[in-house]
């Protein structure tokens, strides 16, 4: 059975991605930062505080700009129909 969805929530669907963008860059943003402060002479390293600012960054900007495209998806909706996709039941 084909069904659209037909809204998505702004605020919950932008906290789920930006927790996940948070997550994501530490995952990465750690251990280069971490390469960065053992490979480069002490006058040479970045500043500590890009390390909590960039993840915070992410999760800000994750935020708003999955907020937008839910409330753009929104208006949209009702013009050009929602996104579809096909459900079955699982046997048991």
């Amino acid at each position: 059975m084909k069904q659209q969805i037909a809204r998505f929530s702004p605020h919950q669907n932008g906290k789920v991605f930006s927790v996940l963008a948070l997550v994501s860059s530490l995952v990465f943003m750690v251990p280069m930062m971490l390469i960065a402060f053992a490979s480069a002479p002490p006058e040479a390293r970045p500043p500590t505080l890009i390390l909590l600012v960039m993840p915070v960054l992410y999760l800000v900007a994750g935020y708003i700009s999955v907020a937008i495209g839910c409330a753009v998806y929104n208006l949209l909706y009702k013009h050009i129909g929602g996104i579809e996709f096909e459900a079955r039941g699982v046997d048991a």
